[in-house]
């Protein structure tokens, strides 16, 4: 017993250490905010902001300045109608010019309306987008936290046995004082006490790295150490006719029903293109130059301008009706994408809720198997002690009791992960 407790200490050297306690709010919140995925979604639903403009759909005027200033070495060689005759080599000329233009679409086949309403879809897409991602980071951190309260669970059960163990094993040494034991029993005990150790030991690396997954779904610079004091509770009130009727809330749905938006839009964008554009240029010019020879010495041009434009497409090999064909198949494909996704949705609700509500059920009966195999283990190692019973009895027992509380664990785990499915699904997440 002394070796077993100075093995304990040696091995969970971190027990009597101070860790700090994670919740599940404190795990969702920090995700929230260090989440890379949740990152992103968040920088994409920005850039759909940002670009959700008059401006960037091409509705408002475009002015530019301009300027510049040039300068020539030439050679001059001309006749004149008066057969006068200029011949002179390195002459210096110099231009300058100066300008701002300013041009803006009157008509373009409502393309600009369009476009600005594919843009307000695609804003409202990545925020869509957005809350999905949050949606799944919120699930995935819950799915990992009730995984390592199920793993901690393991540990109990894998200690319980231990503690079985042992107490066996300091029976069959009180025995074998007084010359009762046998040799098998001796070891028996010995080769039991060592296997519990040694999944003791591998168990606790499995919390450990589920503690780690856990930091990397949160985001964290680097693994802190962490206890988790909770409990497996799953919520017993979810109804299949709630479920089906809120799947229209799915982001991952809303997100599709977008696409379907932004692609009639492209169409309209595109059919845009064979009607005429009519745009209004405006400006102020200013333009000088000097020439050391010939007839003109220095010209100099100044003022505004002001005048229309009219584009008229009249053949281009049919490439604009090409295009328009190819956008409106793409609008039935999204349509197609966004029922298949509804019907997949239902598909994967109706199925989940089953496993839900079938272990719910389950639980109950196995709590009570639970406190039997329990009960029978207490009963069957006093016998033992009681030489009533043999060591394999005692190991039997040991057996049925983990296998009755490994089973209570994971019916109560499936649960909990069915019940996060569906809550995800319907856009109902929360803790």
């Amino acid at each position: 017993m002394k070796k077993y407790l100075i093995y304990l200490s040696l091995f969970f050297p971190f027990i009597a250490q101070a860790q700090q306690q994670l919740t599940l709010q404190n795990a969702i919140d920090t995700a929230l905010r260090n989440n890379f995925d949740i990152r992103i979604a968040k920088n994409n639903a920005e850039i759909g902001r940002i670009q959700n403009t008059f401006g960037y759909a091409g509705g408002l005027p475009v002015i530019s300045a301009n300027a510049g200033d040039n300068g020539s070495l030439s050679n001059i060689n001309q006749e004149l109608s008066d057969d006068t005759q200029i011949i002179e080599s390195g002459v210096l000329n110099n231009s300058m010019d100066a300008g701002i233009t300013a041009g803006m679409v009157l008509f373009n086949g409502f393309r600009v309306m369009a476009t600005r309403e594919r843009l307000s879809c695609l804003q409202q897409q990545s925020e869509l987008q957005l809350n999905q991602q949050i949606q799944n980071t919120m699930a995935a951190i819950m799915v990992k936290y009730y995984d390592i309260i199920r793993q901690d669970s393991y540990l109990k059960i894998i200690q319980h046995s231990l503690d079985v163990s042992v107490k066996k094993s300091e029976i069959v040494s009180e025995r074998d004082k007084v010359g009762m034991a046998s040799a098998a029993d001796i070891l028996q005990a010995q080769m039991d006490v060592n296997a519990s150790l040694q999944n003791l030991k591998l168990q606790q690396l499995v919390v450990d790295q589920a503690k780690a997954d856990l930091c990397l779904l949160m985001g964290a610079k680097q693994y802190t150490p962490f206890i988790v004091n909770d409990s497996i509770v799953a919520d017993p009130t979810l109804l299949m006719d709630s479920i089906t009727n809120f799947l229209n809330r799915n982001p991952q749905y809303l997100s599709a029903e977008q696409q379907i938006k932004i692609n009639e839009q492209i169409v309209k964008e595109l059919s845009a293109q064979r009607y005429p554009t009519v745009k209004i240029n405006t400006g102020y010019d200013y333009s000088y130059s000097r020439n050391y020879s010939g007839l003109t010495g220095m010209n100099q041009q100044y003022g505004p301008s002001a005048g229309l434009t009219l584009q008229i497409p009249i053949y281009n090999g049919n490439a604009y009706r090409i295009q328009k064909q190819s956008a409106v198949y793409n609008v039935d494909n999204a349509t197609i994408e966004r029922d298949r996704l509804l019907s997949t949705l239902k598909s994967n609700a109706q199925k989940t809720y089953l496993s839900y509500s079938t272990t719910l059920k389950q639980i109950e009966s196995q709590r009570a198997n639970y406190a039997l195999a329990e009960k029978l283990v207490e009963v069957v190692l006093l016998n033992f002690q009681m030489n009533q019973a043999t060591i394999l009895e005692v190991k039997t027992a040991q057996t049925t009791f983990e296998e009755a509380a490994y089973l209570l664990v994971n019916l109560q785990y499936s649960a909990k992960a069915a019940e996060i499915e569906l809550k995800q699904m319907t856009y109902q997440l929360s803790y």
